[in-house]
């Protein structure tokens, strides 16, 4: 696999608004764009965007429920990648303080 696939995927990662609809689908399960964007505050158009990014490196998938698309996390890789980040991160010889943690990874710090 060429190093930029690895690039573009830690970028799609990287990104807040992703990292906050991730953490919001491994806390509250299956879940439609509605309910994403009046759990989140984001908005239809940031929501359907940055799922589209997501949808793109398999880290949720997505199943119509009649006329609704029900979207899900990929347990399988993404929730043991967020563990082996908080794990690294809490690992180091300069710890990051547990409340500095959790401001800024918000629900993948359990």
């Amino acid at each position: 696999m060429k190093i930029e696939t690895y690039d573009k995927l830690f970028i799609t990662l990287g990104n807040s608004r992703r990292l906050l609809i991730l953490a919001f689908l491994r806390e509250s399960g299956p879940s439609s764009v509605s309910r994403i964007m009046l759990s989140t505050g984001l908005e239809q158009s940031a929501v359907s965007h940055a799922l589209k990014k997501l949808r793109f490196y398999n880290l949720v998938f997505v199943k119509r429920k009649g006329r609704e698309r029900i979207y899900t996390l990929n347990r399988e890789t993404i929730t043991p990648l967020l563990n082996l980040v908080r794990r690294h991160l809490n690992s180091g010889k300069k710890r990051i303080s547990r409340k500095r943690l959790k401001l800024s990874w918000g629900h993948f710090y359990a």
